[in-house]
């Protein structure tokens, strides 16, 4: 009897402890600030994407995982390693390209705002900045 009630103590210690491991985890995920409304200049929202049918996704891939993943992780989800670091959700580009004009994209990753980072030094070649577009639609499927 002694036994049995020793497992039900240990079951339920451990049940409590990843119940209070899952609430402190939501928690974390819920302190992040959706990004607010990105204003795009009308010249940006027209632009297009000269590389669309010459992309370079290998560029664009090499490119993304040097400068975007640790932030936007492997597949564009949100949830590179210094994500939970940041105060502002960096998105899913799964979902929050769709719907987005190539050339407003292109803006936003070069400029960047806020926590994300201006690209204009570290990315001078619009073809590259292109190429990671390009590159980024792919997580879209």
């Amino acid at each position: 009897m002694e036994v049995i009630m020793k497992s039900k103590l240990r079951i339920m210690l451990v049940s409590t402890f990843v119940l209070a491991l899952f609430v402190v985890m939501q928690s974390f995920i819920v302190l992040q600030e959706k990004p607010k409304e990105w204003k795009v200049p009308t010249k940006y929202q027209k632009m297009e994407n000269p590389t669309k049918g010459d992309a370079d996704l290998k560029v664009g891939k090499m490119l993304y995982n040097k400068n975007c993943k640790s932030c936007h992780g492997n597949k564009g989800l949100g949830d590179g390693p210094k994500a939970k670091k940041l105060d502002t959700f960096p998105g899913n580009f799964s979902k929050d390209l769709k719907g987005q004009a190539d050339g407003s994209i292109f803006y936003k990753s070069l400029f960047g705002r806020d926590e994300m980072p201006n690209y204009e030094k570290d990315i001078p070649d619009e073809n590259d900045m292109w190429n990671i577009i390009n590159y980024m639609r792919t997580f879209e499927k």
